[in-house]
């Protein structure tokens, strides 16, 4: 590979600014190309070497004149993210890409010229990690998101581009400081909460680790040379402990016959950071910063060195963990188990086989680095499920930020192990719930359970599983999510299922709602909803701007558009097209049959009851309310009478509404149980009920009862009335 040409001023980590050139620092790329060839011609073919320097050239020329913020001729950046890759021995085509990867974002190259040049799939792998165009009006926060779903999706196709992606982002943090502090902890942040975890989540810890620490370095940079310097001082202090376990393990090892490498290990400063605000910690009470890591030949003797190792020092109860058995969901596998040693001083320690350590250190990446390794079937096929979930979140998420929301929930894999009743473990993130695990199981069962059996006894559906849990689900006939699940559910695919069911639900039900409206007030101007022909709705569709009719009708039903103006425009539209003049007549009255829904509900704040005048009124974005004629709420909104809508109550509705009654009592014994035994004679159910707190001589009591109707409601007021310590008793709203 030929050095790069002079360069000039130009762009930085990720913007273009232009660098004086005193500021520019020097950068040896002559000696790094040189070791990045070398590296390269230890696992790839000449042929595939000369494509990859034939990339470098080409991406050189792309970037002349650009500069890092550090300083740096451009060319650098890729250079560096390309040998990352060529660390975890990837293939020619994403080296590719990690040293064009820049290139259409930057520069004024295009997707198919890279194509031409170097293949459809390099050009993919670009395009994948290639931010896209920031839209007019569009928030920092929603191009970030866009970008985000963008990547993700691509690497659920090719989990190269998160590769690159990673490497890239990588050598960013490693450069960080040249950027203002802004924008530091901004980019920061987004490692922290984005980068950091999926590299967690594909497996590569080392890469994991590094990120987390430069995160820390430069989003809490005082804690983090605080907790530096108390970590030297704690090393010296600790170094004859350390030593001393250190020899413990080397020596008892061979003595049972077991040939195992030994490696000590200090706590990372975020780890370490980590466990003092989660447990309210501080430094001196952190006990356990060293950590020792024995590697064996296979799985029997990771088992018989666990039981030499818990002869030599007296394990934790409670502190053993088993992830060769059980792996986490990256496909880590490890035996962990915290000992009591010398001085009292308490020890981590991991337990691998070679294979479990290579797939420990490069996660995914070890398909490339170990390719022989038959061990990574299972971690392939754990990648390739996370990644198809990708997909299934994508199609059941509207938005971009959404989506980005449902990912971040996903990539904490922090996670519990519950049995199903066949005895198939499924792992759920940690607080999950039964509605969690149903819908892990299938979307299908998650959207009609009912119930739940937790080890064998009824229990409800935001129950929080705990490790060893037996699940087993009910089911109704047909799927009805409840919206309240979203307040408890812990898992990504559960929060985007039942999020894309009710937006599924509000479509259908909001169509038809705009449907009746629309047909109401075409009704009350002499035409017939059926009587539009297609040639009609066309001409309307096109002069208003929107897709179809379903459109229309669904933001009629949640109050986006105004049934009377759309009903006029398609009066004008028909006698457009040759139809005749209408007469108008009374607009009839929504039938209204108490069935609550998305698009068309009851109003909370007075609870309307069969037999009681009722209003509706069109909210933006919230479909039909149905209130009693003289509540507050309906007063308050007397400037929106344009968007009132005659309702009516269907004949011999056989449901149950909820009402709530206040009924101020003799504060005696038993008055309680005599009301709910009233109640309960008067045939309704009690939903819910509460006590006024500091009562005297008189205490008021709120009831949430059932009935059907106001003269079932009047039938039990009578009845309460007749209890002596009864002082007063009315309906309550609001």
């Amino acid at each position: 590979m030929s050095p790069p040409p002079p360069a000039a001023p130009g762009l930085a980590n990720d913007t273009a600014v232009p660098i004086p050139p005193e500021m520019h620092s020097p950068v040896d790329l002559a000696g790094d190309l040189e070791r990045f060839r070398d590296k390269l011609s230890t696992y790839l073919k000449s042929d595939e070497v000369a494509r990859i320097e034939s990339a470098y050239v080409f991406g050189n020329t792309a970037h002349l004149g650009q500069f890092r913020s550090s300083g740096d001729p451009y060319i650098s950046h890729p250079l560096a993210v390309a040998d990352t890759l060529a660390d975890w021995h990837l293939d020619a085509q994403a080296l590719a890409a990690a040293l064009l990867h820049d290139v259409m974002e930057d520069t004024s190259i295009p997707k198919q010229e890279i194509a031409n040049k170097f293949g459809k799939a390099v050009a993919e792998l670009v395009d994948g990690v290639s931010k896209i165009d920031r839209i007019e009006n569009q928030s920092f926060e929603e191009a970030q998101a866009e970008n985000f779903r963008k990547m993700l999706l691509a690497m659920a196709r090719d989990v190269r581009v998160i590769l690159i992606k990673l490497a890239d982002r990588l050598h960013n943090m490693r450069t960080l400081g040249a950027v203002p502090p802004q924008k530091q902890r901004r980019i920061a942040r987004e490692t922290l909460d984005i980068y950091a975890p999926i590299a967690n989540r594909l497996g590569l810890n080392p890469l994991y680790r590094e990120l987390q620490e430069l995160s820390f370095r430069h989003l809490r940079p005082l804690r983090y040379r605080v907790l530096e310097k108390a970590v030297k001082r704690a090393r010296g202090n600790r170094r004859q402990v350390v030593d001393k376990i250190s020899e413990a393990l080397r020596l008892s090892l061979p003595d049972a016959g077991i040939e195992a490498e030994v490696m000590g290990r200090e706590k990372h400063l975020y780890s370490i950071y980590r466990k003092m605000r989660q447990k309210h910690l501080s430094f001196s009470q952190v006990l356990d910063i060293y950590g020792f890591r024995v590697i064996v030949k296979d799985v029997p003797t990771c088992y018989l060195a666990l039981g030499v190792l818990h002869g030599l020092y007296k394990p934790v109860p409670g502190k053993f963990k088993d992830y060769i058995a059980i792996p986490k969901a990256n496909g880590y596998q490890s035996l962990h188990s915290t000992l009591i040693g010398p001085y009292g001083t308490p020890v981590e320690v991991q337990i691998r086989s070679r294979e479990m350590h290579h797939i420990a250190e490069s996660g995914v990446a070890s398909h490339w680095l170990y390719k022989d390794e038959s061990a990574l079937d299972e971690l392939q096929k754990k990648t390739h499920k996370w990644l198809k979930s990708l997909i299934e979140l994508q199609s059941a998420s509207d938005d971009s930020a959404e989506f980005l929301e449902n990912v971040k929930v996903d990539l904490f894999p922090d996670e519990v192990y519950v049995f199903t009743p066949q005895g198939k473990i499924i792992p759920l993130p940690r607080g999950s719930t039964a509605v969690d695990f149903a819908y892990s199981v299938h979307t299908d069962i998650g959207n009609r359970c009912v119930a739940c059996r937790i080890n064998f006894e009824m229990m409800p559906l935001r129950s929080e599983l705990k490790n060893g849990d037996r699940v087993e689900i009910i089911t109704a006939d047909l799927p009805n999510p409840n919206p309240t699940w979203l307040s408890y559910v812990k898992s990504s695919k559960a929060r985007a299922q039942i999020r894309h069911f009710l937006k599924t639900q509000q479509m259908d039900e909001s169509v038809a709602l705009g449907e009746r409206l629309l047909g109401q007030t075409l009704h009350g101007l002499g035409v017939q909803l059926r009587d539009l022909g297609s040639a009609v709705w066309e001409r309307f569709l096109r002069g208003v701007g929107a897709k179809s009719k379903i459109e229309v009708l669904a933001d009629i039903g949640l109050g986006k558009r105004h049934t009377g103006i759309v009903a006029r425009r398609l009066v004008a539209d028909r006698i457009a097209e040759g139809g005749t003049p209408t007469e108008h007549k009374p607009q009839g009255s929504i039938v209204i049959n108490g069935e609550e829904g998305v698009a068309l509900h009851l109003a909370k704040c007075c609870r309307p009851i069969p037999g009681d005048p009722i209003v509706g009124i069109i909210r933006k974005g919230q479909g039909l309310q149905i209130h009693i004629y003289n509540c507050r709420n309906i007063g308050k909104a007397s400037h929106e009478r344009d968007n009132w809508v005659e309702v009516v109550w269907a004949p011999g509705i056989e449901r149950l509404f909820e009402v709530g009654i206040r009924i101020v009592t003799e504060n005696r014994r038993g008055v309680l149980a005599k009301i709910a035994a009233e109640i309960a004679e008067g045939g309704s159910d009690i939903q819910n009920v509460s006590i006024d707190s500091d009562p005297g001589v008189y205490t008021a009591l709120n009831f949430t009862i059932q009935v059907t109707d106001r003269v079932h409601l009047a039938r039990i007021m009578r009845g309460l009335r007749h209890i002596s310590e009864v002082v007063r008793i009315i309906r309550t709203r609001d």
